[in-house]
């Protein structure tokens, strides 16, 4: 089975939205950066109904609602499934809920923050032990019928997890942290199930959420030290040699910038046109592990 594809996506690399309430841009700006990110081929934008304390959706919609041209040329990824406890939305505790009920909720408020007719992918962002496979795969041909949905995946889902959901209703990728810093995904199962299956996986957190460039710790400052010379061998940035590492693997995975500097989402893409041999793929790995492969 092989991951639908819309013709125009071309780019694997996706411009991540966690952190756009905190960029603090204005609705011109916003248009902009978007404009910005698409002139490079970046044509998907992830978020998630919770990020910006419930906010980034409707900030990302505003910039939408100002300039409507921009929705054809991009795709729109969410999640839901987490409920956060804010003021306007009171619980007890942090929790994750896949039920009927409040998916459908979740993908009609995003709708309406967005100002779209439909979203091209939604996640379900964490994997909730109360999960009814059936019920939310009915969920899911429900919201596709009625137009509101084009796909379904799953975020932070294990191979097992996955299994399960992808049996009752096809599912387009798992959304996993991958870097040269985490990188627990290459055993797990994630990963190779995600290449038998041919459904490319989303990559989240790609540079270590900034460790790679500034942590102190004895596994980062390794892995900077041996990126550093492979990175000035090659003549790229260590921004570029991150995302080509991932790259590299062949579940062909889609990672995630989180940055609103455009300078860095072009390294990003940069990365399109590296090749990383196997040798220095692997340095970076053991690097990484501190320790030579067994």
């Amino acid at each position: 089975m092989t991951m639908p594809t819309d013709s125009s996506v071309t780019c694997p690399i996706v411009a991540g939205l966690w952190r756009l309430a905190d960029w603090q841009l204005d609705v011109p700006s916003r248009v902009r950066w978007i404009e910005q990110a698409l002139d490079l081929g970046i044509t998907r934008f992830d978020h998630a109904d919770v990020y910006g304390d419930y906010r980034v959706e409707s900030l990302f919609g505003e910039a939408l609602k100002a300039v409507p041209s921009l929705r054809k040329r991009m795709q729109i990824i969410t999640k839901c499934g987490i409920r956060l406890h804010t003021d306007s939305r009171p619980c007890r505790v942090d929790y994750y809920d896949s039920s009927v009920g409040y998916v459908r909720a979740q993908v009609e408020q995003s709708l309406r923050n967005l100002h779209v007719e439909q979203l091209d992918l939604v996640l379900i962002h964490r994997p909730d032990y109360l999960m009814d496979a059936d019920a939310l795969a009915d969920t899911f041909r429900a919201l596709t019928r009625e137009g509101k949905v084009a796909r379904w995946g799953v975020s932070n889902h294990s191979a097992s997890q996955f299994a399960l959901l992808h049996a009752h209703h096809p599912l387009a990728t798992n959304q996993i942290e991958l870097s040269t810093l985490a990188t627990g995904a290459l055993d797990d199962g994630t990963l190779d199930q995600a290449q038998q299956l041919g459904l490319p996986p989303m990559i989240w957190s790609p540079l270590a959420g900034g460790r790679l460039f500034t942590g102190t710790d004895a596994q980062a400052v390794r892995v900077r030290a041996e990126m550093t010379r492979i990175a000035a061998h090659l003549d790229i940035s260590l921004t570029t040699l991150a995302f080509a590492w991932l790259l590299r693997h062949p579940s062909h995975p889609q990672p995630i910038t989180g940055s609103r500097r455009i300078d860095r989402l072009r390294e990003a893409v940069a990365a399109l046109d590296v090749k990383l041999d196997a040798e220095d793929w692997y340095a970076i790995l053991i690097a990484s592990r501190g320790c030579p492969m067994p």
